[in-house]
């Protein structure tokens, strides 16, 4: 139990919040009305001396509810028994099987430098695998030998799992001998982000509490990309308890520019696809933790509908927000890892069967691509990269509509990830090892967790009906486009589609004075991924931002 000396009015909130703090008093000691009274304030909310004489014998029960509930043991991974759901009113889900149609490769030979094969794509590697051309263990050995000559700059990796990684590899080679070929990303490297359990091998979330942690079974991700004959070479960075890009090994860098850092949380997914150490990673987002370090680090990132990938043997951050998805150098790569991941596993109830039927454009005429009008028209510093977006998709014939969104202020409620984040790590703030993560001080985990203590339950839940509205709203919206395309950092809506579930895609759209890589997103229609990456395909393909990249 920690001991926090708090003014009088300060501990009359902790008791009646249900927070366990010690006061220079006994913890235990029955509520008041004038305790009443002071967290009432917090609350925004006034009751007369009659009504909190009233509530004293409620409250006190419900404290001692609160006592009884945490002594039971609520490890991470258990989830709420209430489920987020992202389907709008009247949704209909697409029906119908599957379809996986992949643009045609090409020939594809080794180069006369192996050092380019850092940058080649995963399509383009599984070319190189599927013809004999190298062997998965050679490649394997060729970035793990990157990922140890580059990650001492870049800080990227928490483990690297060499010994795992040469064994998968010498198995998918012998499969392919023996012409039991799994498909594109059979032999393929790949990093995973440390909040993905892989049996054998620490988990550590890249927090100083969890860093010795071994979980003893494989996230549903880890297991499919072992089935599908990917090769594990690292477990990736992610600033501390998925939160920025600082870990307790030190601040994941930037490949473009290793003075800064590469943005989180998938900080070392970002950061190892960029500098070519890793073809693809897989990171995950909760409020822009795949869209944030792709935009800083220049890679291509798919975040998901919230409810199409499994999240077990992942770290819970926010049961109603947190989505898993791939970090690659292409469009057509998230397409090809998307594939071997999405779908129900009878472990998450959240994740909703529905196909994914995914086959390249051949022109966007006729696609309705909506765009944030409002956003597009601020003045802001990546506004010519963006509007030379916009004028390339009208060359390639997709009609361009302007596009809003609901008038609700979504980020009045991302106070619900603190709610649900502080769930997660409830045992953390009441046992007082929140003191040994990195990060201390107003904008980092100990703060925002202890304060959540202090969100209502009945805010939370009006909130979350505020959430309803909005997912309603804008299925009405999205009634009248295909797809629609923002300025990634603008008008509001990296939180609003992170509440609502809908699906995007983030990639490189040019780059800044100083040479520092800029991103567009692309947004989807829920469960409409297939659509969202061939209109994407489409852009990147006309363009060639996404084939520039660091010397790390």
């Amino acid at each position: 139990m920690r001991k926090i000396v708090l003014p009088l009015a300060a501990c009359a909130i902790s008791f009646v919040a249900g927070a366990f703090l010690t006061a220079p008093d006994d913890p235990k000691k029955p509520l008041t009305s004038d305790m009443i009274d002071a967290a009432s304030r917090v609350f925004g909310l006034t009751f007369t001396p009659t009504e909190r004489d009233s509530m004293l014998d409620e409250l006190n029960d419900t404290r001692n509810d609160y006592e009884a509930i945490r002594k039971i043991d609520l490890p991470n991974d258990v989830a709420p028994a209430l489920y987020f759901n992202p389907l709008p009113a009247g949704f209909n889900l697409p029906q119908g099987p599957s379809s996986f149609k992949a643009s045609a490769v090409g020939r594809v030979t080794l180069p006369a430098s192996r050092n380019e094969l850092a940058f080649y794509t995963v399509a383009q590697l599984g070319e190189l695998i599927r013809t004999r051309q190298i062997t998965s263990e050679e490649l394997t050995k060729f970035f793990v030998n990157r990922l140890k000559t580059y990650n001492p700059k870049l800080l990227a990796v928490v483990t690297l799992t060499e010994d795992l990684a040469l064994e998968q590899a010498r198995r998918a080679d012998a499969e392919i001998r023996a012409g039991k070929y799994r498909g594109p990303l059979h032999g393929i490297p790949y990093g995973a982000k440390d909040l993905l359990a892989r049996k054998g091998y620490n988990t550590t979330w890249g927090s100083v509490p969890y860093k010795d942690q071994v979980l003893d079974y494989n996230a549903t991700v880890v297991q499919r990309l072992e089935n599908a004959g990917a090769v594990l070479c690292a477990k990736l960075t992610l600033g501390e308890l998925a939160m920025g890009d600082v870990w307790f090994g030190g601040m994941t860098r930037n490949p473009w520019n290793t003075e800064t850092g590469s943005s989180g949380s998938s900080a070392g997914s970002g950061s190892t696809v960029s500098a070519g150490l890793l073809p693809f990673a897989i990171g995950t987002e909760t409020l822009g933790s795949i869209v944030s370090p792709a935009t800083i680090n220049g890679v291509t990132g798919l975040r998901p509908t919230f409810g199409r990938i499994s999240r077990h043997g992942a770290m819970a951050l926010s049961w109603s927000m947190d989505k898993i998805g791939p970090m690659t150098r292409s469009v057509e790569d998230c397409a090809l890892v998307f594939n071997a991941i999405y779908g129900p596993d009878g472990h998450d109830p959240t994740v909703i069967a529905a196909p994914f039927r995914y086959a390249p454009l051949t022109t966007l005429k006729g696609v309705r691509i909506g765009y944030l009008k409002k956003a597009f028209d601020e003045e802001y510093p990546t506004k010519a990269n963006d509007a030379a977006t916009l004028e390339t998709l009208r060359r390639l014939g997709a009609e361009l509509v302007p596009f809003e969104l609901p008038d609700i202020p979504a980020n009045r409620l991302t106070f619900l990830l603190s709610a649900e984040a502080a769930a997660a790590f409830d045992e953390l703030t009441r046992s007082g090892k929140d003191d040994l993560l990195v990060r201390q001080g107003k904008n980092a985990w100990p703060n925002y967790f202890r304060a959540a203590r202090f969100i209502p339950a009945v805010e939370y839940i009006q909130a979350n009906r505020v959430r309803t509205k909005l997912i309603n709203d804008m299925a009405h919206r999205m009634k009248s486009v295909d797809v629609y395309i923002t300025p990634t950092y603008r008008g509001g809506n990296l939180a609003l589609t992170n509440l609502t579930g809908h699906p995007c895609v983030v990639l490189p759209n040019g780059f800044t004075a100083k040479g520092l890589p800029t991103s567009i997103t692309f947004m989807g229609q829920l469960f409409g991924e297939d659509k969202l990456l061939a209109v994407s395909k489409m852009y990147q393909d006309a363009t060639s931002f996404h084939q520039k990249h660091p010397t790390p």
